[in-house]
């Protein structure tokens, strides 16, 4: 639960604590309750720890078994402690007082570098086998905690973040701009296809779901978990589905709550969050404890220029949840006088690199330190949920059954559709015929599919090769997937291994800043493994999508929000709106870049100069959608940080 650090010296050097203690003295501005070393003569591993569990208060981390000639340095809160408990046969007068890495510490003495198969939870660690001189570590399936490394012919050295490593004798600063290239290319929410990869060329990162092994001047990674979403459950009835759904569920709330400070948790008007708020808030009321809700909010200045489907200002649907659920101190924070880009610097200071969800950036900031006043240890979000609880596009599985000719079911789920979103029948038809034959779309006159402009400078593109090297991870020239339809894109989802790098990073060091984690329960591996286990029919019924976290939550969820499909819930809508008073300095910025030639060796000028001229007819709040304005954005944190960097 806190940033590690290690140095192991593989020339046989005496010096490892010396590089140890520059890695511990550059960790110092976070805060922490206790900063703790192990060393020898060629190995030093460090813990600037920060106690968020009840167990991990005055823990020693790094912890050194003597027995079994083990020590672990560890950033980790584990979920499935009881069953590793029964499993590795811990005495039960041990069990409440275990910390996590002592834990992951048994689990290695018994399976090896297997380990992390059996483990639920975020993590990264490092372990030092004293007898096999051998230093083997592993990051959680979704990368929940960073870990960054540098090796030469020297020394292989590692931290959870990248500074430190920066601080270093030997480790320059020098661009790479093959990730440079990705970031630019991909026109997605994805920093970089290729998660081994840093903005800095010399240091590394271990890519979620993979092992390091480091011995004898050899350095192995290995991928040791892939889900596999073919794996099928089938129940009897649809009672068994929801019953089998909220014991998992529940299962994967409750092991989240676990600290000896207060529960927060993000709490929007919908479905994700607040099933995850009714679920924290049933087991956290029998002991009188409260759940810390923190809501985002627009400023009263702002109107709402979105469709009448979209709602900007969820309030009325998180008070109705907060009332219906209970036991909840709730919080709506409208950050008046903040925006996305006077917070650049900061956030840059924070993700040690680029970064492209400006629009919400200053929001995602703001209530990591609101939680951080009112005393939270961890702060629940759904960052997930859309893959795996509330997964259920009406429209694509409508598809699929028009294309198999379930007639009956099809009319009569599409019927019941109709009058649960408010639409006629023949316009959901028409969508669902152009989702099932995609050619009838390309049929249509005056019709072309709009693609975010490509920002990337071609001839650096060429020299990087990038596009070539994006097709291996199925993104195509566009800068986006080639997958055909939604659930090969969500099978990919699982399949890739760095889709949720940029906001777990984001999550990672926002923690260290605050001292308090981030957790979401339908990121949980056992959730994710339920959920794509399940046949479709359970996700879309009687006419509603997302109909698996609807029936599960009746009773924990009030109606207006639990059946709520002919609204939906916005965030980032008011970006533009909050910049007006810095325009001119947006503006002015934005032309300074223009007309620096280093860096317009990264970006198509001709690209930059037609989002630029979108900006000499004017500016209102509803420009915030406009794909130049975002593009104009991202350029910009991506030219702010190469100017810090140099």
């Amino acid at each position: 639960m806190s940033a590690i650090a290690g140095v192991l010296q593989t020339d046989n050097g005496s010096n490892a604590w010396k590089q140890g203690s520059v890695l511990m003295e550059a960790l110092s501005h976070y805060p922490c309750d206790t900063a703790q070393a192990w060393h020898e003569d060629d190995i030093f591993l460090g813990c600037h720890n920060q106690w968020i569990t009840p167990e991990s208060i005055g823990e020693r981390n790094p912890f050194f078994d003597k027995e079994r000639g083990l020590v672990i340095t560890a950033d980790a809160i584990i979920d499935n402690r009881s069953e590793l408990f029964n499993q590795l046969q811990v005495d039960l007068h041990l069990r409440e007082q275990m910390s996590d890495s002592q834990l992951i510490l048994l689990a290695y003495h018994r399976w090896g570098e297997t380990t992390p198969v059996h483990l639920v939870g975020d993590f990264a660690f490092m372990i030092w086998d004293c007898r096999e001189r051998k230093l083997y570590g592993a990051r959680d399936f979704s990368g929940g905690r960073t870990l960054y490394y540098h090796c030469n012919r020297d020394r292989f050295v590692f931290c959870t973040t990248i500074k430190p490593l920066l601080t270093l004798p030997g480790v320059k600063k020098e661009l790479n701009e093959a990730w440079l290239a990705e970031f630019l290319a991909i026109s997605g929410m994805v920093d970089v296809a290729d998660a081994s990869q840093t903005i800095y060329k010399n240091i590394e990162q271990l890519p979620p779901s993979h092992t390091i092994t480091i011995s004898s001047e050899r350095i192995k990674l290995e991928r040791y978990h892939q889900i596999n979403p073919d794996e099928r459950i089938r129940f009897k009835s649809n009672n068994d589905y929801i019953e089998a759904f909220q014991d998992v569920f529940q299962q994967a709330v409750t092991s989240r709550l676990r600290t000896h400070r207060h529960v927060g948790a993000q709490l929007s008007g919908g479905l994700d969050s607040g099933a995850i708020v009714s679920f924290a808030s049933k087991e956290l009321l029998p002991n009188n404890k409260k759940l810390h809700t923190f809501s985002f909010v627009p400023t009263s200045d702002f109107v709402d220029y979105t469709s009448k489907y979209m709602i900007t200002n969820e309030r009325p649907y998180i008070e109705s949840t907060v009332g219906y659920v209970g036991g909840i101190k709730d919080h709506y924070l409208d950050f008046h006088g903040r925006d996305s880009y006077s917070e650049i610097d900061d956030f840059l200071e924070i993700m040690e690199m680029p970064y492209k969800f400006f629009e919400n950036s200053f929001w995602m900031k703001g209530m990591f330190e609101k939680a951080e006043e009112q005393g939270v240890g961890v702060l629940l979000n759904g960052g997930r949920g859309n893959l795996s609880i509330s997964w259920g596009a009406a429209i694509p599985y409508y598809a699929t059954l028009l294309k198999k000719m379930k007639w009956i079911k099809l009319l009569r789920e599409m019927r019941q559709y109709s009058l649960n979103i408010g639409s006629g029948r023949a316009h959901v038809f028409s969508s669902v015929s152009r989702a099932a034959f995609p050619i009838i779309e390309q049929l249509r006159p005056h019709t072309e599919q709009y693609h975010y402009p490509a920002i990337i400078h071609p001839e650096f593109a060429k020299k990087t090769d990038v596009f070539q090297r994006l097709r291996e991870y199925g993104i195509n020239e566009t800068g986006w997937f080639a997958a055909k339809n939604v659930y090969e894109e969500r099978k990919s989802h699982f399949n890739e291994v760095f889709h949720w790098n940029a906001g777990n990073t984001l999550s990672t060091k926002l923690s260290l800043r605050h001292s308090l984690w981030k957790r979401d329960p339908t990121n949980d591996l056992r959730v994710i493994q339920f959920c794509l286990s399940l046949p479709e029919s359970q996700y879309v019924q009687n006419g509603m999508d997302r109909a698996l976290v609807r029936r599960a939550t009746e009773k924990l969820l009030p109606d207006q929000v639990r059946l709520n499909q002919r609204t939906r819930g916005v965030q980032g809508a008011d970006w533009v709106h909050r910049m007006l008073p810095k325009w001119h300095a947006f503006t002015d910025e934005l032309r300074q870049m223009s007309e620096d030639r280093s860096f317009m060796s990264f970006i198509d000028a001709r690209v930059m100069q037609t989002s630029l001229s979108g900006l000499l007819e004017g500016v209102q709040p509803m420009h915030a959608i406009d794909p130049n304005f975002k593009l104009l954005m991202r350029t910009l944190i991506v030219y702010r940080f190469l100017k810090k960097m140099i």
